[in-house]
């Protein structure tokens, strides 16, 4: 009996699996796919746990190189000298879906779709168009009796990818923002107002009549937030979508090996000029080889598995070429 008991109460002591979790840490731009990918993935591997914290870009890059985090996540890829700053391995930048940047707005009477140029984007977020109804707004949009209000710009207030993509693609197409504000993952901005994350800024813009921010086109549908049409580099206006944010990645210039490329402004007809690849910030040695062991499994799952769950969340695919790319890469991960 004294036997039995003793069993019994090692066999409760004893858990029936150990549990590895990875922690993880940056971009909102993808955190719904990324929170889709890791639940799934959990649920084929109840051994593995996936802590992801969607704290902007510039938070997972910070977290990365200071190895507090088994992988970080950014829209905005690494510069040299950010990489340089990781002494004990390489930072491999793994491309996982493609996203797009949409200008939102809240405008009272005004329930359509809005047409932007990317001089009136320049401008309203440089400061110098003011007024929904001015002529730079209202040339695009002769069937929109748009108001006298005041423009209420929003922006990010942390380091984000989501503001990388957005400026990237404003110094691409506005010489004075590329000489007064440029690119970046956080930048000063010449008007407005900051929201925390792409939820932030979702939130501020339904709120406040008037107001316009950029945010991925995932959260201006989950939220039902208007959003806009915009003029690409061949003078179509496009609207974001699967289809046109693979046209942009289609229409780019050649993948780099290091993966870290720019497809705003893509020249393709058919293409959304503020599309982007988001990238999993992955050490290429781990501080320990089972958790490095894990993540290559996953890599190779989200490039497989993963990869058919995208579109359900308004994230375009990796292109065939890319993905086949990436699980070349994916082999450098220990």
């Amino acid at each position: 009996m004294i036997r039995r008991i003793s069993l019994l109460c090692l066999a409760l002591a004893v858990p029936a699996f150990a549990q590895t979790t990875l922690n993880g840490a940056g971009a909102t731009f993808p955190n719904p796919i990324y929170q889709k990918w890791f639940s799934e993935y959990h649920k084929a591997h109840p051994d593995v746990q996936f802590n992801y914290q969607s704290i902007g870009s510039g938070g997972g890059i910070r977290q990365v190189l200071a190895g507090t985090v088994e992988f970080g996540a950014s829209d905005g890829p690494m510069s040299d000298e950010q990489l340089a700053q990781s002494k004990n391995t390489r930072i491999l930048h793994v491309p996982t879906v493609l996203g797009a940047d949409v200008p939102a707005y809240n405008i009272p009477g005004v329930s359509g779709d809005l047409k932007f140029t990317p001089e009136a984007l320049a401008g309203i977020f440089l400061g110098k168009i003011t007024v929904w109804n001015d002529p730079a707004i209202a040339k695009a949009n002769p069937n929109v009796k748009l108001p006298g209000d005041q423009i209420i710009v929003i922006h990010r207030s942390d380091g984000s990818g989501t503001t990388y993509i957005w400026t990237d693609y404003l110094t691409k197409v506005s010489s004075d923002w590329k000489g007064q504000v440029g690119t970046g993952t956080s930048v000063k901005w010449p008007v407005g107002l900051g929201g925390k994350g792409n939820e932030g800024v979702a939130g501020m813009i339904r709120q406040m009549q008037g107001s316009i921010g950029y945010i991925e086109l995932i959260y201006a549908v989950q939220n039902k937030i208007s959003y806009g049409i915009v003029k690409n580099a061949a003078g179509e206006f496009v609207k974001a979508s699967l289809d046109s944010v693979t046209a942009a990645a289609a229409s780019a210039k050649s993948m780099p090996a290091d993966f870290r490329v720019s497809i705003t402004n893509a020249p393709g007809k058919d293409a959304y000029p503020i599309s982007s690849f988001t990238w999993l910030l992955i050490p290429a040695q781990s501080k320990d080889p089972a958790k490095g062991k894990i993540l290559s499994d996953f890599l190779s799952w989200m490039v497989d598995s993963g990869q058919k769950m995208v579109a359900d969340l308004t994230y375009a695919p990796l292109p065939a070429s890319v993905a086949a790319k990436v699980k070349e890469e994916i082999k450098q991960v220990r």
